[in-house]
């Protein structure tokens, strides 16, 4: 990606064939003004990925002073493309998966290669970039070790990508149809985050003990079959409870790694692999993976004070505390029991201010445009609450968030 193709009158942008994604034209239309028009829309911060590997450090620092700078000749070609006031970048990668399509890097030289480029951020405004380097290729410890060891006081950040497969890589498995032994496989492969996150804290330990360097785990979920009569390339695929589930499991883990994974993007939002949102045309429908994200919202900027998940046990959690308030959200990954659990808390409840579940009978159970509500949260009841205790009734392939007041 070239961003000079991606400014000024769409009539004079280049049109490139995007090859490595469905051979389709890439006409630039969504470029740096739409990207941050689209920021302000949702009131999200910013995350920009440099070109690392066909790109130029001119090119960079010329795109950075473009986006950032008060004044200056890129600010007035800003300016002229009709944005005269900077934009706040927040995250800044350098570089994308460069031990692979990104590169083919060693750790070795990409880690210097990295020392060199990211002397070329310069400081814009008064909040400094945070400064994002790329971490392993899923369980390459000694990756981490490597640019840890090299360049870790240069960066804010390390990358981390994992995504659930059923099977290889080659027979990733369908969305909609498959079997119970599928359920257990992805579960299997959902709950290695656990696994890669321990890992590779533990050599991010060895150079940082104090956890200034944060995990950025910028692209998980499921990746499955695309689905059936699409282009392979554009990897559409439908969403059941079971990515539901999967993504309640992985939101539960990250929870147990706060003090070290800072970001967690699920990799796409609309219409490509683990999606919250698909569309048709002019129509949309909300999958449950959406819900998931809806309820788990009430987390966020909250205090972990409880997160658990094992490989060996179907109920994971995170119990976190906001504004007055604990906010519990349970996962039950049993595909035929349900589950009892009881939570003491170190304060006496109220009673809760909100109470949803997402639960299917059905395994493969999905949202199409025909009956887009067939897979949505919907009130909570089965818990209850005495003095400092929660009794919690799960049913099996569900996921709840309660939150309550302590007194």
């Amino acid at each position: 990606y070239h961003w000079r193709e991606g400014i000024g009158p769409y009539d004079q942008r280049r049109k490139i064939i995007n090859s490595s994604w469905g051979g389709t034209i890439e006409n630039n239309a969504f470029g740096t003004h739409e990207y941050f028009d689209l920021c302000s829309r949702l009131g999200t911060e910013s995350y920009i990925n440099i070109n690392f590997s066909s790109g130029t450090i001119k090119e960079m620092a010329d795109w950075l002073e473009y986006m950032m700078a008060p004044q200056g000749s890129m600010a007035d070609l800003r300016a002229k493309n009709g944005h005269p006031e900077p934009w706040q970048l927040h995250f800044l990668g350098i570089g994308n998966e460069s031990w692979g399509g990104g590169g083919h890097m060693t750790p070795e030289f990409y880690s210097d290669r990295y020392k060199l480029w990211q002397s070329f951020v310069r400081q814009y405004g008064e909040k400094p970039v945070f400064k994002i380097g790329v971490g392993p290729n899923i369980d390459d410890f000694h990756w981490t070790d490597t640019v840890m060891k090299n360049a870790y006081e240069f960066m804010d950040g390390l990358s981390l990508h994992h995504y659930g497969l059923t099977d290889i890589w080659e027979n990733k498995g369908d969305a909609v149809d498959f079997e119970a032994k599928e359920w257990h496989s992805l579960l299997y492969s959902i709950r290695k985050m656990d696994y890669f996150i321990t890992e590779h804290t533990k050599r991010m330990d060895r150079y940082d003990q104090q956890k200034r360097v944060k995990l950025i785990v910028d692209e998980w979920g499921d990746w499955l079959h695309a689905e059936k009569g699409t282009n392979p390339a554009f990897l559409r695929q439908q969403n059941t409870i079971r990515d539901a589930v999967m993504a309640a499991t992985t939101l539960n883990i990250f929870a147990k790694h706060a003090d070290r994974v800072l970001m967690a993007n699920i990799a796409q939002t609309v219409n490509v692999l683990q999606s919250m949102i698909l569309t048709n045309g002019q129509q949309m429908l909300l999958t449950p993976t959406y819900y998931v994200f809806d309820m788990y919202k009430h987390h966020q900027d909250a205090t972990v004070l409880s997160a658990y998940s094992d490989n060996g046990d179907p109920i994971s959690y995170t119990i976190s505390k906001k504004d007055g308030n604990y906010i519990i959200s349970v996962c039950n990954t049993d595909l035929e029991q349900s589950h009892n659990l009881t939570i003491t808390f170190a304060h006496d409840l109220g009673s809760a201010k909100y109470a949803r579940v997402l639960h299917s009978e059905e395994m493969n159970a999905h949202n199409t445009f025909d009956n887009p509500n067939n897979v949505m949260s919907r009130k909570f009841d089965g818990f209850q609450i005495d003095a400092n205790h929660m009794g919690i009734n799960l049913d099996n392939k569900s996921i709840i968030t309660i939150v309550v007041p302590f007194k």
